[in-house]
């Protein structure tokens, strides 16, 4: 597999990202148009034809400070915290077992690390 559907299948394959860049011309746009509903799930932002500020998200990573550098004295604008911004929690409260999304599920089939019992398991 060459050209677009590869380009497809690799968006595909990232993890959530805090930007993410597309370059394209004129002669991109359908690819383009496939493109930006996969990058639109997984980052909060999308720079056209530009390039955004290198950003790696680590727990060395901060920055904050007073206005203008943040508007939002509760979050930092890159590393761990940053990731809070784009956070939209969830809730299942008294749910059977097999209504909750895999992650969730007792047995954990994902095989995840999950803080259970305040232990940091992939039980």
């Amino acid at each position: 597999m060459t050209g677009p559907e590869q380009l497809l299948e690799a968006a595909r394959a990232f993890r959530g990202q805090l930007s993410a860049t597309l370059h394209a011309e004129a002669a991109d746009r359908g690819i383009a148009e496939r493109l930006l509903p996969v990058l639109e799930r997984r980052t909060g932002r999308i720079v056209f034809n530009a390039f955004s500020i290198p950003q790696e998200v680590s727990y060395a990573s901060t920055h904050g400070g007073p206005f203008p550098a943040t508007s939002d004295s509760r979050f930092t604008s890159v590393g761990m915290g940053a990731i809070e911004r784009f956070v939209r929690p969830v809730t299942y409260q008294n749910f059977p077992d097999e209504l909750l999304p895999q992650p969730l599920r007792e047995a954990n089939p994902l095989h995840l690390w999950r803080l259970v019992d305040g232990e940091i398991t992939q039980r």
